[in-house]
């Protein structure tokens, strides 16, 4: 950390990756290790430490467009020369006909993120070079920065953008198109991208520069980690020429790609930019609570913001929103190949907004999902580049009460509450009667089923081909802890609204859920809850996270008597320095590693893979058991502090396997991750930091 004299007490973080340069002897940290930026509209760059791609998905510029993401800049080969005229590359791609060889590993000297912005420093014999790369905010647009630092005498540096427009999902081995038309005016430089997406635009600011047009493809571009997961992983990229120009001690140049209009890419120039982005990102920690400004919570504040966007196409849903007098907003579930969903959304909303002071935001993001309220529930997600959502979730809708819940706690806004009630009290309704999918209250106990051939239903929802990995279809044990809570919380409100009669129905239904849940999910055999009764195979014994949300929720479900006998059973059997396991290992489909192709990856992905978000739904249950305990808990989240120095910097992954060394799996960067571990760390603040309460 470093003290910002501008901020009073804000502590700049800093995370380090000091690099021996030549003296290395093993160049995997670079290559395995990422970066991220978000541009707030769910477009972003990323991509290795060491510059080589290794996912379909890396980019200096992948674009947020109305058709969906798009790759509109890959990659720069970076090369420059000396006074004496040696030659030093400092970025190339890997070829999958030869070893990877990384010659800029051998001139680093230091990886890090300021405030969460990547910066490379190179000591090239003596010349000490800085990259900076900074996304403007709301744009599609990227500043590329270099500064010598220090040296005798000029060196060249030669700078030659690739590119692969692409929907950043499809394959790496799709076809180039057979022609680039470019235009050059004065210092502008424009490709074309083909007729459904606008062209990329580039420019070289600062130092005087030359372009030389020259086209070329390479070939063969090897994509490791594509390679790893079972799918294409060669392909092409094309360069239409390079830039050259010359740079002295204290000089700087900023390579530009945007898909933006000029007149809004030349409004703001490379050190505004960058200072504009500083200070957002220093206004965003000002804004979280003091405990949240410094050490690995300041961190996680900042990987927070990457997850809060404006969605990009859905032109109604902004319509609406600026009508009402405000934003649409919404949450990417994951880094880099996820959209927006609704379980996500509810579940991240405390952690990424409420616990990092914006709750304005959060109440944004509440109306915008109200928007889309269909036959009582709220969408599962948001295809890509398609503003229609699917709906084919049993938890989203009982999650947003959840969220709902928490955002009342940080603001007691009555008003979004009572405009949200009809919402709310349609939901309900649609529960008790049925609705699709299977979804609603069993008329014979009161608990809550749901279930669709060829769907899952629930967070556990792997699915390959026809083949649904875990069904869990008939009563599941979080479905039913989600459905009391939102009976009693709505009955609250209800009566805080004046309306007893229909509070007093809502406690009934409430009242009966409960009876019957302690009478059908206690596993008296194991002391845990079963996952799922009346299942397809009756009920369902496995040892899964799951229950631990009876205890978590405002209204706990399960009996006082059998907190201590659950928790402990989920404390010795699933609990992981990094989150809890999704099966317990003594069980014959438990899976201790989630790796490989996709059929092998989604038969582990809930069948003893590790998830990080579960940690929030822990720590809370643990408080709730031991409410004195804050340094207890605060030690079930120290394995997440190395993680912030491995994958993606800065950021927390979706998942991990099971065993030893608990390998980062999925995405690099997972908003429920991010969000559960930051309310978590949080809420073990010690007493007398002016912890900010639920």
């Amino acid at each position: 950390m470093s003290r910002d004299p501008s901020e009073g007490m804000i502590d700049v973080p800093v995370r380090r990756l000091p690099w021996p340069g030549a003296q290395a002897s093993d160049v995997e940290p670079l290559v395995t290790g990422e970066w991220l930026l978000a541009n707030g509209l769910g477009g972003y760059a990323g991509g290795s430490i060491s510059g080589v791609i290794t996912r379909r998905y890396h980019g200096l510029l992948v674009a947020a467009l109305g058709t969906g993401r798009t790759i509109m800049f890959t990659h720069v080969w970076e090369r420059l020369r000396l006074p004496d005229r040696t030659v030093v590359v400092l970025s190339d791609e890997e070829n999958a006909d030869g070893p990877l060889a990384l010659q800029g590993a051998r001139y680093l000297t230091e990886f890090r993120l300021e405030l969460g912005l990547p910066v490379w420093r190179y000591d090239i014999h003596g010349f000490i070079l800085e990259k900076r790369i900074v996304l403007v905010q709301r744009q599609n647009t990227v500043h590329v920065g270099y500064r010598l630092l220090a040296g005798e005498g000029s060196v060249r540096l030669t700078l030659r953008p690739s590119v692969h427009f692409r929907l950043h999902h499809v394959p790496v081995n799709a076809p180039l198109p057979g022609s680039f038309p470019i235009t050059a005016v004065e210092d502008r430089l424009e490709i074309g991208a083909g007729p459904d997406l606008p062209p990329l635009r580039l420019r070289l600011h600062g130092v005087p520069s030359a372009f030389t047009l020259d086209g070329k493809v390479t070939r063969n571009v090897l994509y490791r980690i594509e390679r790893a997961r079972g799918y294409e992983h060669t392909g092409e990229l094309w360069s239409p020429g390079y830039f050259r120009l010359d740079l002295h001690a204290g000089a700087a140049a900023t390579l530009i790609g945007s898909t933006e209009r000029w007149e809004v890419i030349r409004s703001l120039d490379p050190e505004g930019a960058a200072h504009a982005e500083r200070e957002r990102r220093l206004r965003l920690l000002s804004a979280a609570p003091p405990q949240a400004r410094s050490g690995p919570a300041a961190e996680l504040v900042l990987a927070a913001d990457q997850f809060i966007v404006t969605p990009p196409g859905r032109v109604e849903e902004m319509a609406r929103a600026r009508a009402a007098g405000e934003e649409a907003r919404s949450v990417i579930a994951g880094y880099h190949w996820f959209t927006d969903w609704g379980r996500d959304t509810m579940i991240s909303l405390d952690g990424l907004l409420l616990q990092t002071g914006r709750a304005r935001e959060a109440e944004w993001v509440l109306h915008t999902f109200a928007q889309y309220v269909r036959d009582g529930l709220i969408p599962n997600l948001f295809p890509e580049g398609d503003d229609h959502g699917l709906y084919h979730t049993a938890d989203a809708t009982l999650w947003f009460f959840h969220a709902i819940d928490r955002y009342l706690s940080a603001t007691d806004d009555r008003l979004t509450r009572r405009l949200l009630m009809p919402r709310l009290r349609d939901i309900v309704a649609h529960h008790l009667a049925g609705t699709h999918f299977g979804i609603g209250v069993d008329a014979r106990d009161g608990l809550l089923r749901q279930g669709a051939p060829g769907y899952p239903l629930t967070w556990m929802d792997a699915k390959v081909g026809d083949w649904v990995v875990t069904p869990r279809r008939g009563k599941a044990v979080e479905i039913n802890a989600l459905w009391y809570n939102a009976l009693r919380l709505l009955e609250a409100w209800e009566n805080e609204e004046g309306d007893a009669g229909a509070a007093k129905e809502l406690a009934r239904h409430a009242d009966r859920a409960r009876a019957a849940f302690n009478e059908r999910f206690w596993y008296a055999e194991g002391g845990y809850c079963y996952d799922v009764v009346d299942g397809e195979a009756g009920d369902d014994p496995a040892c899964r996270p799951n229950q631990i949300v009876a205890l978590s929720l405002r209204h706990p479900v399960l009996d006082v008597a059998r907190w201590k006998p659950m928790l402990d059973v989920v404390t010795a059997r699933l609990l992981t320095p990094v989150g809890l396991r999704s099966l317990a290992p003594d069980h014959p489909d438990y899976k201790s590693r989630y790796d490989g192709d996709l059929r092998a990856r989604d038969a582990a992905y809930h069948q003893g893979t590790v998830w990080a978000w579960l940690i929030g739904p822990f720590v809370d249950a643990w408080l709730r058991l031991y409410p004195d305990d804050r340094a207890g808990a605060r030690r079930f989240l120290e394995g997440f502090v190395p993680h912030l120095g491995e994958a993606c910097f800065g950021s927390i992954s979706e998942v991990f396997d099971a065993v030893g060394p608990f390998t980062p799996r999925g995405c690099v960067a997972q908003a429920w991750s991010v969000a559960e571990v930051l309310r978590a760390w949080l809420a073990t603040a010690p007493a007398d930091t002016g912890r900010r309460s639920r």
